[in-house]
């Protein structure tokens, strides 16, 4: 998300750098390409009017501390007004509550409703181990309930079952008694998607909302309609008392508009941001870590706790402790390095955190391709246990059962084979005195020649 806005505002902001001091008249171009910027992904009139007047007003006049070059100034008002727009701090959910606490899922059809309810369960159980029950009142669409029980089969939290000729609010009671009698900490309702313009369906979820009284009403939207899904959650939030926003396929939105509009149109927060379709792609919305990754600083602190929970911390002692004995870093371990990659989202997932991607070339992006690692993961897959152990062994002959085996030619398997190799002598370094110092050091032994990659890898 956002990869539009990133790279337009980099080579406008760049255009202050060495000033000496930020004026009306040196800002001014700077000011018309930022407001281009917004427009362009679409972010709704209103909140890119309001925003280049609060930047514009902070900025003109502004002595440039000693510490800071004006370019750098300027960054930074313009950071601090995006976190502004989209809500300061993140804003978590409210379980504060005589259990279950009751979360209302509303929506458009096909905004990915169903989808995020079961992601929200399986980020409650695992993240703040709550005992959770879903329950489906889309009487609708019978293939609703279905789905959401096979969700919550597939992460393990307990489904109250319903059936299509029952009426939303029967099953809703009936769901809010059963998790009363068996304990649950927390319940969440999917509803039918709506149009805001269906008087009828508009006035059943209200009904709806006032019978079961939920501590949280969350509005799901799709971020790929830009500032629409702004102008949705309004209508939404004049007929139901919204407590925050769910932001769907966001992975797919290059632009951002929904994310900037949201909060100013509705003055309801952004609470979570859909990142894929797999059920642990719920991510918390942090405005202060998008403004960095807006302006290219990238997501550290996401980073590090993205890392803390998908890295196999027994798996990553025990490579540790085999490398520091001198046991070897073979292309089992290489695999599952590969395959623990892949979990936190690819290479570009992790890339994206990180401070700085966003200037590399073009070239080099196009480069960072995770269906890569998915194919390495396939050679090294289709060599026996003693070439992966003993990749000395692996000649001519054997090169080539890998590469039919794997479906590549053979010279992806040397290529490989070199960057394992070169792995493995960083690994080496590990092992002795010195070892991460100089593991730093040697870390672009790596990439492949000429950046992070050449062909397939």
């Amino acid at each position: 998300m956002f990869e539009n806005l990133t790279e337009r505002l980099s080579q406008t902001l760049r255009n202050v750098t060495g000033r000496g001091r930020l004026t009306e008249e040196n800002i001014k171009d700077t000011l018309r390409e930022v407001r281009m910027a917004l427009l362009e992904a679409d972010v709704a009139l209103p909140v890119v009017k309001e925003f280049v007047a609060r930047v514009k007003e902070r900025a003109v006049g502004q002595e440039v501390s000693k510490s800071l070059s004006p370019g750098q100034a300027f960054i930074k008002i313009v950071q601090s007004e995006l976190v502004s727009v989209m809500g300061e701090a993140n804003e978590s959910l409210n379980l504060a509550t005589q259990p279950p606490a009751i979360i209302l899922m509303a929506g458009l059809q096909g905004a990915g409703k169903t989808t995020s309810v079961g992601k929200l369960a399986r980020f409650l159980k695992e993240r703040h181990k709550k005992k959770v029950l879903v329950v489906s009142a889309d009487v609708y669409r019978p293939a609703a309930i279905k789905q959401l029980e096979r969700l919550a089969e597939e992460i393990g939290v307990s489904f109250f079952p319903s059936q299509s000729d029952q009426a939303p609010i029967a099953i809703a009671q009936g769901a809010i008694e059963h998790a009363r009698k068996q304990f649950y900490d927390v319940l969440l309702i999917d509803t039918a998607g709506r149009l805001h313009v269906d008087g009828e369906m508009m006035d059943e979820i209200k009904a709806l909302h006032q019978a079961v009284k939920p501590i949280e009403t969350l509005f799901v939207v799709d971020a790929m309609t830009g500032q629409d899904a702004a102008n949705t959650a309004r209508a939404f939030n004049e007929a139901l008392p919204l407590t925050g926003v769910i932001l769907t396929k966001t992975d797919g939105d290059a632009r951002g508009g929904a994310a900037l509009s949201v909060r100013h149109l509705t003055g309801k927060p952004i609470k979570f941001l859909g990142m894929g379709e797999k059920t642990e792609a719920l991510e918390p919305f942090h405005p202060d870590r998008v403004a960095s990754r807006i302006l290219g600083m990238g997501d550290v602190l996401s980073l590090i706790e993205e890392m803390e929970r998908k890295v196999d911390k027994e798996k990553a002692t025990a490579l540790a402790q085999k490398v520091q004995k001198g046991k070897g870093f073979d292309l089992e371990d290489f695999r599952d390095q590969l395959a623990q990659m892949r979990n936190m989202g690819g290479m570009m997932g992790l890339l994206d955190k990180l401070p700085g991607v966003s200037g590399l070339p073009d070239n080099v992006k196009d480069q960072i391709d995770d269906k890569l690692t998915v194919r390495m993961e396939a050679i090294i897959s289709s060599m026996t246990p003693a070439e992966r152990r003993h990749p000395d062994i692996i000649k001519g002959s054997r090169k080539r059962r890998i590469a039919l085996g794997s479906g590549v030619q053979v010279q992806d398997v040397n290529r490989l084979l070199k960057q394992f190799d070169q792995m493995q002598k960083m690994m080496k370094k590990m092992s002795g005195k010195g070892g991460v110092r100089k593991m730093m050091s040697n870390m672009k032994n790596m990439l492949p020649p000429g950046g992070f990659g050449r062909g397939p890898f």
